[in-house]
This record gives structure tokens, sequence and C-alpha cells, in this order.
């Protein structure tokens, strides 16, 4: 792929959303321009991955201005990897949408691709200012979807999760821009490259950039700052839900590498801070979801919890734990998406997504079960998925580092993990050998449960008995298939992820594409 076609990943979602709100009257092609463009979009990361396999780094300089002054665009192998995850999660989670009636709004294929591009922009962007730009682009339509999509039942739940995610994620911009002018301010520049090693160099550099990644650690739900993400992601539909979980959070832990390896040059100093508070949350991570008996409320808890094991990875800043980092991250992306969408087709079927609710009703939905069932032993860490490789990496990396108290801690967060599966997996999947009160193939059992403004059953009655539709239950299959995939074929992505490893420890060739 050229360079010069790299802005076109922004500006390609941004005029297809302008040609879909357009066609709004007209639903069906809404939905297959929609979809075809995010099909497009994966075939566009899958040529980066492809150019960039071999360490390669491309890069433009918009409007053809010289380095330092244009807006710099640049696709390395970590980009690459980033930009093709990030668009397979978001059509699958479209593909949700459509099947359970919330993309069929007339304003949802808009915000999505909107989105997408802010996302895009995000991960391409060489430069710190632009960061904050494109993640308000990535915001803006978030904040519609969080309206536009949110369920009709539980009305006051959803709108006090709206204004909570709104509210703090201004907070966070705010933090976040004030730390782009100081950064601007003592180094005279937002360029990234143009910042390579001066944090290490400048105490007053690292300051400031030091506040842009507490900004960035607060968006990415690092404890202290991790309530917001429990509170608001279970409040809206099940489809954006899914959709946030694989783009949102995800996005802000990239920068945290990006901007850890390029302007810190991987300071040593500082990761004791990393190791302490990373470690933290995957621990307050999942005792959280412990105490929790909503599906999306367990897996959003839980979340947080494997943010922690990905950023273990900058923390311990070896080649090792990069490649193992890295690696998570794709792979949590994966499963976590099939896990919302597997407790997403059952809330859309039957209604709710409380435990207690839903005992017995699920019993008899194969499907769904199975990929639920991969999708949570793969992110416990059980062979032969992708979670148990991205797992064994990270704590053999965080072995050759001496860090032998976060490996007893994450050994046993992993086990917890684990319960909390079964936990769900007793309660809404397992064969039951007695009768429940209230099961859905008891024509007598109770019939009460408000579908969510996607179009989900209205009412639940003996006919619900009836296997979760294939269009609401093919994706979290498809993305559950690639973890195993990724489990089996560990080696591939492996070595992708061990090149991109290589460009983080190594800078210069990120820093001589975009100012040769």
């Amino acid at each position: 792929m050229s360079d010069h076609l790299l802005p076109l990943l922004v500006a390609v979602p941004l005029l297809g959303a302008g040609v879909v709100l357009l066609l709004r009257a007209r639903p069906a092609w809404v939905v297959a321009t929609t979809l075809a463009l995010l099909v497009a979009d994966v075939a566009a990361g899958v040529a980066l991955v492809a150019a960039t396999r071999g360490g390669d780094v491309l890069a433009h300089q918009v409007g053809g201005w010289p380095g330092g002054i244009a807006i710099p665009v640049v696709v390395d192998a970590f980009a690459a990897l980033m930009l093709t995850v990030a668009g397979v999660l978001t059509l699958a989670c479209t593909a949700f949408a459509v099947a359970s009636g919330t993309g069929r709004l007339p304003l949802f294929g808009p915000l999505v691709l909107v989105l997408l591009a802010g996302v895009n922009g995000a991960l391409v962007t060489g430069d710190l200012f632009n960061l904050f730009v494109f993640v308000e682009v990535m915001l803006l339509p978030s904040y519609g979807l969080l309206v536009l999509a949110r369920r009709r039942r539980g009305t006051e739940r959803s709108v006090v999760g709206s204004r909570l995610y709104v509210a703090f994620n201004l907070f966070v911009s705010t933090v976040f821009l004030a730390g782009v002018a100081l950064v601007y301010g003592t180094a005279g520049t937002v360029n990234l490259a143009e910042l390579a090693g001066a944090a290490a160099e400048s105490s007053t550099v690292a300051a400031a950039a030091g506040l842009c990644l507490a900004a960035l650690s607060m968006k990415a739900a690092v404890v202290p700052v991790h309530g917001w993400l429990a509170r608001t992601y279970p409040t809206t539909s099940p489809a954006v839900t899914a959709l946030f979980s694989g783009l949102h959070t995800k996005v802000a832990v990239y920068a945290i590498y990006r901007v850890y390896a390029v302007v810190f040059d991987g300071d040593q100093r500082w990761l004791w801070i990393g190791l302490v508070l990373f470690t933290a949350t995957m621990v307050v991570g999942v005792l959280g979801a412990a105490g929790e008996g909503r599906m999306r409320a367990i897996l959003a808890f839980h979340m947080v919890s494997q943010i922690g094991y990905i950023l273990l990875g900058v923390a311990l800043f070896t080649h090792a734990g990069l490649t193992a980092g890295i690696f998570y991250l794709l792979h949590h992306m994966v499963v976590k998406a099939s896990l919302f969408l597997s407790a997403g087709a059952v809330e859309e079927r039957y209604g709710t997504d409380a435990l207690d609710d839903l005992a017995g009703r699920v019993r008899r939905e194969p499907v769904l079960a199975a990929a639920f069932g991969v999708a949570a032993l793969s992110l416990a860490g059980l062979p032969p998925f992708s979670g148990f490789v991205a797992k064994l990496t990270l704590i053999l990396a965080a072995v050759r580092a001496d860090q032998l108290v976060v490996v007893a801690l994450a050994l046993v967060v992993s086990l917890v993990t684990l319960l909390s599966m079964l936990k769900i997996w007793g309660k809404v999947f397992a064969p039951t050998l007695t009768g429940a009160v209230g099961r859905a193939d008891d024509p007598g059992g109770p019939a009460t449960a408000d579908g969510d403004g996607g179009g989900g059953v209205a009412t639940l009655t003996a006919t619900s008995t009836r296997r979760a539709r294939t269009a609401l239950a093919a994706p979290a299959v498809a993305l559950a298939g690639v973890t195993v995939v990724l489990g089996l074929g560990a080696q591939g992505l492996l070595g992708l992820t061990a090149t991109a490893a290589d460009g983080l420890l190594d800078t210069s060739g990120y820093v001589e594409a975009v100012l040769p």
C-alpha cells in the first residue's frame, strides 16, 4: 500500500458517513453501504500488515508540507495490526447490531463510520495534538450511539450511565489537552518524532508527557480511575457495549505504548509506577467482577482486570514483555468482543442479562453456549486458545524481569477469572437436572421482559424457547473461532507482534520515516 493513501483511512469512513446519511431513507442501502465500507477497511488493514511485517514504516505528510510542520500519518507493524483488528471488530459488532435491529436505526451507520474514522486517525497519527483531535472525533459519535441505542427498559439507569460517560470523557479530554499544551510549552513541538527521547532527557518534558499518560490511563480505566467503565458500559445496548469494548479503551492502551516508547524512550526510572498500578488494576477488576450478578457487568469488570495484564507489557518494557503485551492486546480485543456479543445475543432473546433471571432458560442455546465457553476459557488463559499464549508469554516475560510478585498475582487473578466465567456458565448455559420456576420452556412461567430499542424480544413467552437466531449468534461464533485459530497458530501472530515490539524498542525507523 502506498504511503500517499494513508489519509484515506480517515477520509473514506468520513465521506462514507456522509453518503450513508444521505441514504437514510433507504435502510437496506444504508446497511449494505456501511458493511461494504467496513469490509474495505479490514482489507486496507490487512494490506498494511503485509506492507509492514518486515519492519518497514510508512509515513505521509498531509498536504505535502515538510516534516515537523505537516500533520504526519504513520503506520508501522503495531499500528497496522491494531487497524486490522479494530476493523474486524467494528464489522462484527455492526453485523450484530443489524441482526438485533439497532443497526437499522437511521443514524447508526453514519455514527459508526465516524467512530471508525476517529479510531483510525488516533492509531495512525504521529502528533500528540492530532491524537487529541481524533480521540474527540471518536468520542462525539459515541455520545450519539449511547443515546440512540440505549435500552428502553431501565431508562433511568441508561441515562445515568450515559451522563457519567460523557462527563468523565470530557474531563479526561481536558486533562489530556492540558498535557499536550504543557508538552508544547516545554518542548516546543507536539510531533512525536521530534519528541523522541525528550522526556528521558528533560524532567519538565517528562512531567508534561506524564500528564498525557495519566489522561490516557484514565481513558483506559486503570485503577484507581476505573469505576466509570463498569458503571457505563452495561447501561447501553449490547451492540454498542461490544463495539466500545473493542475500540475505546484499546486506543488509549495503544497510545500509552506509543507515547512511552517514543517520548520516554522506555525510561526505566518510571516503570515501577506502571507495575504497581497495572497489577492493582488486575486485582481490583477481578474482585469487582466477583461481586456482580449481571453478565455484562461481570464482563465489564473483567475488562478492567485484563487491561492491567495488557499494560504490564509496557511496564516491563523488554522485548519479551512488549511482544507479549501487544499479543495480549489483540487477543483481548477479539475475546472480549465475542463475550459481550454472546451476552448481548442472550439479552436480545430473553430480555435480561441478570444471572438469576436467566437460570435454566438458555440451556437450549448450544451455539451461543459454545461461543461463550470458548471465549471464556480463552479469557481465563486455558489452552489451546489465544488467551493461554497471551498469559504464558506475559508471565514468562515477567519471570525473566524478576517480577515474581507480579507473576504470582497474575496467576491468582487468572484463577478467579476462571471461577467468574464458570459462574456465568453454571447460571446461564449449563444443563440443569431439575426444573426451574419461570423456565423459558415452561408455558406457565412468567412472561415479562422489555426488549431494548434495537428490536429485541418485547415479551417473554413460551415461544422464546426457540434458539437464538443465526444472525445474532454468528458474530460471537466467528470471533470465538478467531481465538481458536490464534491459539493454534500463535507463532504467526507472535512473529508480527515481535516486529511491532522491535519498533517500540528502537524508534529510529519511526522517527526517520516522519522526519526524513
